[in-house]
């Protein structure tokens, strides 16, 4: 299993559209193969700023089951035109305790 983390900026005064466009959205991610949970967070300091957290069984399943789909075109219709700038992605996976 992967985490995804993006870390998103939304452009001052579309947070509430932002958040709109996410509920609408998040079926289509959340229907992807190999998708296994969705979670969208929003900053307490700096309410423009939006983290999106999704598990994944691997960079491939996020890579080819929804970047390189037409769900991703989707997706980003939806929620893109709220970006202030390019989304921070970065995979992770957890440390052995």
């Amino acid at each position: 299993m992967v985490l995804e983390v993006a870390l998103i900026d939304v452009t001052p005064g579309h947070e509430d559209d932002f958040a709109a466009a996410y509920a609408t959205a998040r079926p289509i991610l959340a229907g992807t193969e190999g998708c296994r949970s969705v979670r969208m967070t929003r900053g307490v300091e700096s309410p423009s700023r939006f983290v999106l957290l999704v598990e994944w069984d691997s960079v491939e399943a996020h890579d080819v089951n929804f970047r390189q789909s037409e769900r991703f075109a989707q997706w980003r219709a939806l929620i893109g035109p709220h970006f202030a700038g390019p989304p921070l992605v970065e995979h992770f996976v957890d440390v052995p305790a």
